[in-house]
């Protein structure tokens, strides 16, 4: 039998803890995307759709906000820009291989028209703008605006609205209403602002403050079209704001790791920036006219998205509910959502004590904690949850003062562990919050018990291991699990049912192996949870036989075997079989009235079982011996059962 069983214990216990979260950060996400380059962004409003232009894969890609794949728009021929219609039904894509524009329908994300821009176009860039569809066209160095009103029947293409521009790279083309913006990226930058309401553009102004001169990588125009900002070189790191009227320059937004890269206004002006940055922060969130991001989002190096966003890789959406993302990596290219981006982030706790008797009344309090005070008359929501409510319980709402705090009493009719949640809807310039602290709730002890611990049984032998439960408050079922010991063979429910009117709950075993068996009681509102084990133990099946005996007669009352002494005895024993495992033979020489030690060793079975084994070697006459089998644990390759030693075979050399 073994000496000693291995205990198996899970400890549980019961600790406050708290926890705040800062805005609703769980709902951001990031999701792989199957493109292979990236071109542009736009985001439908209306069927909450995401499209993303992959020039290298020639096609465009539609997502659903949470950036799962819904369509791909393939057979677009170095699919560039991007421009979705004020009314979110069209999504217009540059098509420079096709020398095209292609519409693409919302309704169902699939090409509805091929607008020709006329042989060797090239058209790379455009925007929707007075109502008509504007896309700069031609080669470098050189370039031309060119239109069409999608709204007649067959849409004249009107080119060469522009004198030639003259720029290495395509000029960048943004829109609000009938207001088009022109901005030329590089060295030597530009910005240029036109009237197109009459399908003519109509120069208001042109130019660029000296500080946003060097190196625009982007611009974005505001929904109103009063102010532009350019992700440009200004110095030290920022992006300009720019007044639309005149071009002047109204102020900047200064970001820590470098120029920034992207520029993206919310309805409300709320402005993101970005930068191509390996190990600092990424995506800068100011309100407008503000020195400092009200937010900030950082992505490490490794992370499942690569941790730079691209170029021109940000966009609103149009109710301003979600920022969308391009980063990328090496792991490939994803879109990130970031929710709630334009109202400032709120962290919330509840601080509620570490135990507390059930039934009596607890205190608890709360803080919520933001950069922007909260409004007069703001509440939270408590929640409780214990093991009556899973889903929780409401405990209603509870006043914000001016400093933040808030604060509850309860009485905790179920014990356990009972977590309180302060859950803060957000208003209009907060984004939601939730918080909240466990308690240890007591609970009454529970009686569980489970019989046969620490027996020995022989092979095969069916054994009832009874669980008994004392009393509860309304749980009675208790699960029974067991655990033959090797690896093979897994823990396993097998059985889970109410006590009987004694409390009893059993399980028939049959003892091939050393086992544990495990009986669980989970609990109830006032009954504690309890877990008990008994380990029982079985032996092998072992048996030895001798063969090639001349004889067999008794000496005393014992059957010998005799062997001539030239004669080598053969011993085949047979024994329950396990992978790798060996029976110990021992042999035993009778001197003088005892038995004395002649030997020991092991031998493996064969995965039949059986071992057969010769003694070979001088054989004395006169002298009785004795040997046997046996399965020691541990020694013979395993400890999935116990020690078992088998009889003793008796045999007599002879002349």
């Amino acid at each position: 039998m073994r000496t000693m069983a291995t205990a198996l214990a899970v400890l549980f216990s019961s600790t406050a803890l708290a926890a705040g979260t800062v805005g609703p950060a769980a709902a951001d996400s990031s999701t792989a995307l199957s493109i292979s380059s990236y071109g542009d962004i736009a985001v439908d409003g209306v069927h909450k759709r995401v499209y993303i232009s992959d020039p290298a894969g020639n096609k465009v890609v539609v997502t659903d906000y949470a950036g799962k794949l819904v369509a791909t728009v393939p057979d677009l021929s170095g699919v560039r820009d991007l421009a979705i219609t004020p009314d979110s039904r069209t999504v217009y894509a540059a098509v420079p291989g096709e020398d095209a524009v292609v519409a693409i329908e919302t309704s169902t994300s699939t090409a509805a028209a091929r607008y020709s821009t006329g042989e060797n176009t090239d058209p790379q860039t455009l925007a929707v703008a007075g109502g008509r569809v504007w896309f700069m066209y031609g080669q470098q160095p050189s370039h031309h605006l060119g239109s069409f009103d999608p709204a007649q029947s067959t849409p004249e293409m009107v080119l060469d609205q522009l004198p030639d521009l003259g720029f290495y790279d395509a000029p960048e083309l943004e829109s609000a209403g009938s207001t088009l913006v022109i901005g030329i990226h590089g060295t030597w930058s530009g910005l240029a602002v036109y009237d197109v309401s009459s399908g003519t553009p109509v120069l208001r102004k042109q130019g660029m403050p000296a500080e946003a001169a060097n190196y625009m990588n982007d611009f974005a125009l505001s929904a109103d079209a009063k102010q532009i900002v350019a992700a440009s070189g200004e110095s030290p790191y920022a992006a300009t704001a720019i007044n639309t009227d005149d071009l002047s320059r109204t102020g900047g937004y200064p970001v820590e790791a470098g120029n920034p890269n992207s520029a993206a206004i919310a309805p409300d002006g709320t402005i993101a920036l970005s930068t191509f940055s390996w190990y600092d922060k990424d995506i800068f969130i100011f309100k407008p006219g503000a020195k400092t991001p009200y937010r900030t989002y950082t992505y490490d190096l490794n992370t499942s998205g690569g941790d730079t966003i691209a170029g021109q890789g940000l966009t609103w959406a149009p109710d301003g509910s979600k920022l969308f993302a391009i980063a990328s990596g090496n792991s490939g290219t994803y879109l990130r959502v970031l929710d709630n981006a334009t109202r400032y982030p709120v962290k919330a706790s509840v601080s509620a004590p570490a135990k507390a008797t059930r039934g009596k009344k607890l205190s608890a309090t709360g803080k919520l904690t933001s950069d922007k005070s909260f409004p007069a008359g703001s509440t939270v929501t408590i929640t409780r949850t214990d093991i009556d409510s899973p889903k929780g319980k409401s405990l209603g709402t509870k006043t914000v003062s001016s400093s933040g705090t808030f604060s509850f009493t309860d009485v905790p009719p179920a014990g356990g562990n009972v977590t309180y949640t302060a859950q803060y809807g957000g208003d209009a310039t907060h984004a939601p919050a939730s918080g909240k602290d466990t308690v240890a709730v007591s609970r009454t002890a529970t009686s569980l018990t489970l019989n046969h611990n620490g027996s020995l049984y022989s092979y095969g032998t069916d054994v009832s291991f009874t669980a008994h439960l004392g009393s509860t408050y309304k749980n009675r079922t208790v699960e029974l699990w067991v655990n033959p010991f090797g690896s093979d063979k897994p823990n396993k429910l097998v059985k889970t049912g109410k006590v009987n009117s004694k409390g009893n709950l059993s399980t028939t075993v049959d003892m091939t192996r050393d086992t544990t068996v495990t009986a669980v009681f989970a609990g109830d509102a006032r009954s504690a949870s309890k877990t008990v084990k008994a380990t029982a133990y079985a032996k092998v099946k072992v048996s030895t036989s001798v063969s090639k005996q001349y004889k067999t007669a008794k000496i005393g009352s014992t059957s010998y075997a005799y062997f001539h002494k030239k004669t080598n005895p053969v011993f085949t024993t047979t024994m329950t079989y396990y992978k790798n495992r060996s029976h110990r033979l021992n042999l035993e020489i009778y001197y003088q009235g005892k038995w004395y030690d002649a030997g020991s060793q092991y031998f493996k079975l064969g995965t039949n079982g059986k071992s057969v084994v010769t003694l070979t070697g001088t054989h004395d006459t006169g002298y009785r011996m004795r040997m046997r089998a046996s399965y020691i644990n541990g020694s013979s390759g395993d400890n999935v059962n116990s020690t078992t030693y088998g009889a003793w075979k008796y045999f007599y050399f002879t002349k």
